[in-house]
């Protein structure tokens, strides 16, 4: 079995380790905005729940996300979170301060639509019309996200949610009235957010919600749950809301509105721990069950080859009807990636009769602790090279897909200090390696940090941050304090060089207008 440090290091949320330094390679570190070209669009994000608060108000039902941080929880909940709900004008000034040019915001499903289907929730729709509308009145692009995890707990409890293909034409009927309500002004729709994550987490390991996994898989005693399959049906279930989504939105919409329809994958970059054909072999795996799982679908109509040998009956088979509505689906691909991780070769100790998704992918991802490992111990986690090895893979795998870095940021431990300089070198070195892949010709479009405030954050609670704006908890009005690294990223947005000498000068003279 996996401990969970090594399970914690593939799923989306980094946690806050302490590295000794960093090592930026290849990437040119004198750069001004005016090197990218003139649409490429720079910004920053968030997620209902974690930003929104007001869970208990203006009709607004729980979700599965809810239950989870009520329940199992790392600590605190959404309930207050950021209050996002009742401070986004606020938060707009923020970032026109800040000089974003766009916003990525998830959109609660239980806070429109309250049942999960039926009668809309018209305070819900007056909060997301005002939210928008603020947004572009300050000239700043919503890029909106129609799922982040947080399913209407009814249908979750209904039907088992994502492991029914009765959400597809339940999640394909949210979406729509968010095309008919939003449309107008939002050009820039993500329908599902990071499906890899949320099937792992949630439908093997059973520690984030909905907390569905069976024994002797799940990292908790679940009630309920099949860790050896639920996985690979949730990916697929999404895979075909999405492509439901999708078609219907070009057959109804696009015409008038002229959207662009986009799917957020979560990501990292491995690399072989030794020059091992058996760890090279592991990279192809952890690669496969991560990356293509997902975007072979949406490209090619069809699961990898190499997924499918192993994973054998227990993968969900599209008809050809499916086939040709899931391939070429997305307009745009979602990146998110934080950083990249060594990968040795996991040969089973024995032949399981039944088999989980990680006994499926049958490798070790090594910790910054494992003495094996001594390059990540000493910082290549952060290495932004690892971003553009993946952006060139993708390119040569998938034809140069149009894609947003949609989530890029570093976790650090969540306190009063705003000096964190060590997210604006991180952030400094990542977009350097964005405008090299530009200059090699990717279709990136555009790059948003995670995350613009210091959120609930799903694995950590309130204990660490990836915010450029620190929230001060403490404060009744939960006051908003800009971070050095919004200092930085603002001077950056409005034409100022964005070296190393001028992070430290301005990591010097912070505060100092």
């Amino acid at each position: 079995m996996w401990n969970l440090g090594m399970v914690l290091l593939m799923l989306v949320f980094f946690l806050s380790f302490h590295l000794f330094g960093l090592a930026f390679a290849g990437a040119d570190d004198d750069y001004t905005r005016s090197d990218f070209p003139p649409h490429f669009v720079f910004g920053s994000g968030t997620s209902a729940y974690q930003v929104e608060g007001a869970a208990n108000e203006d009709g607004r039902t729980p979700s599965i996300w809810d239950s989870y941080t009520h329940s199992d929880g790392p600590g605190g909940n959404g309930d207050i979170a950021c209050d996002g709900y009742h401070k986004y004008k606020e938060d707009v000034k923020l970032m026109v301060d800040i000089g974003l040019d766009a916003y990525k915001f998830s959109i609660s499903w239980s806070r429109l639509i309250p049942n999960g289907r039926g009668p809309v929730n018209p305070k819900g729709l007056e909060y997301y019309n005002n939210l928008i509308n603020e947004l572009i009145t300050y000239g700043i692009q919503p890029h909106v996200t129609l799922f982040n995890f947080d399913l209407p707990q009814e249908l979750e409890d209904e039907y088992g949610g994502w492991v029914s293909p009765k959400i597809i034409e339940d999640f394909t009927a949210y979406a729509e009235l968010c095309f008919k309500e939003f449309g107008d002004r939002v050009l820039y729709w993500s329908t599902i957010n990071e499906p890899n994550v949320f099937a792992d987490g949630g439908y093997d390991l059973g520690f984030t919600p909905p907390q569905r996994c069976s024994a002797p898989f799940g990292l908790r005693n679940c009630s309920f749950g099949n860790s050896t399959t639920e996985p690979y049906l949730v990916v697929h279930h999404a895979l075909l809301a999405h492509a439901s989504t999708s078609a219907l939105y070009k057959k109804n919409y696009k015409d008038k509105q002229q959207g662009f329809i986009g799917f957020n994958l979560y990501t990292t970059h491995y690399v072989p721990l030794t020059d091992s054909e058996e760890d090279a072999n592991a990279v192809q795996r952890a690669t496969a069950f991560l990356i293509n799982w997902v975007l072979h679908p949406l490209v090619f109509g069809d699961y990898p080859n190499l997924m499918k040998d192993i994973v054998g009956l227990r993968m969900p088979i599209f008809t050809k009807a499916e086939k040709e509505l899931v391939k070429g689906s997305c307009d745009f691909i979602g990146i998110i990636y934080y950083y990249r991780i060594h990968v040795k070769d996991k040969p089973p100790s024995q032949i399981l009769e039944t088999r989980d998704y990680h006994a499926d992918v049958a490798v070790q991802l090594l910790s910054m602790e494992d003495e094996r490992a001594p390059e990540v111990r000493v910082g290549s986690l952060w290495l932004p090279v690892g971003l553009q090895e993946l952006i060139q893979y993708l390119n040569q795998v998938y034809g140069n897909l149009p894609m947003y870095i949609y989530e890029n940021g570093l976790s650090l431990k969540r306190n009063s200090s705003l000096e964190d300089g060590q997210r604006v070198e991180y952030m400094q070195s990542h977009i350097a390696v964005v405008l090299n892949a530009l200059r090699n010709g990717s279709n990136v479009k555009g790059y948003f940090t995670w995350s613009f405030l210091d959120v609930y954050e799903l694995l950590s609670g309130y204990s660490t941050g990836y915010g450029l704006i620190y929230v001060d908890l403490d404060d009744p009005d939960l006051k908003r304090y800009p971070k050095l690294s919004a200092k930085w990223y603002s001077n950056f947005l409005k034409g100022k060089a964005a070296s190393l000498d001028g992070v430290l000068q301005l990591q010097n003279n912070h505060g100092v207008q």
